[in-house]
């Protein structure tokens, strides 16, 4: 769970050094290693800017994302129903992160349960996520939903759905398209 550009410089290092020791041992490998950080966190999310220099890309974990964002441990029947990742504040926080990552010239894929969430699906797609990683089952539905969806829609229910004000509103727009 990367946090501070600290943390990302000092895991650059680490690489560096053990390809410092196969070059002294004589063992062959690349010296061209894409690196890239899981945003798991709302304070990697938030630095995103930041952090994109640094990386190659990034990869939005949304289930800690979401947990993480709103307080509210997946595993904690009591508060689980609150880590929605339709909230404003955790889709905000995906937007955030994909313009940032963009704006450097870098990829942003997500992984987790919201990744293939056909619900969720219009919208990543509508705020530029450019790589989807999800169980195997979802993705047949997730293939023929993203063949049918034009870019123009997708955008304009994305910047429909950050207007808003609760995930329960996401949802009603949502079932309106």
């Amino acid at each position: 769970m990367i946090a501070t550009l600290d943390e990302i410089r000092q895991a650059k290092a680490l690489l560096t050094e053990a390809g410092a020791e196969l070059t002294a041992q004589g063992t062959p490998h690349t010296t061209r290693i894409a690196t890239g950080i899981m945003v798991e966190v709302p304070a990697a999310a938030v630095a995103a800017d930041l952090l994109a220099p640094e990386v190659n890309f990034f990869s939005l974990g949304t289930n800690d994302l979401v947990q993480y964002t709103l307080a509210a441990d997946r595993t904690n029947h009591r508060v689980a129903p609150l880590a929605d990742p339709f909230n404003p504040a955790v889709l905000r926080l995906v937007k955030q992160v994909i313009d940032a990552g963009h704006a450097a010239g870098k990829w942003v894929g997500m992984c987790g349960e919201m990744a293939g969430m056909p619900q969720a699906i219009p919208i990543l797609l509508g705020l530029g996520l450019d790589e989807f990683s999800m169980t195997p089952a979802a993705i047949p539905e997730a293939k023929v939903l993203i063949r049918r969806l034009s870019f123009a829609e997708a955008r304009d229910l994305a910047t429909r759905v950050l207007s808003l004000h609760s995930a329960t509103e996401m949802r009603n727009v949502k079932r309106k398209t």
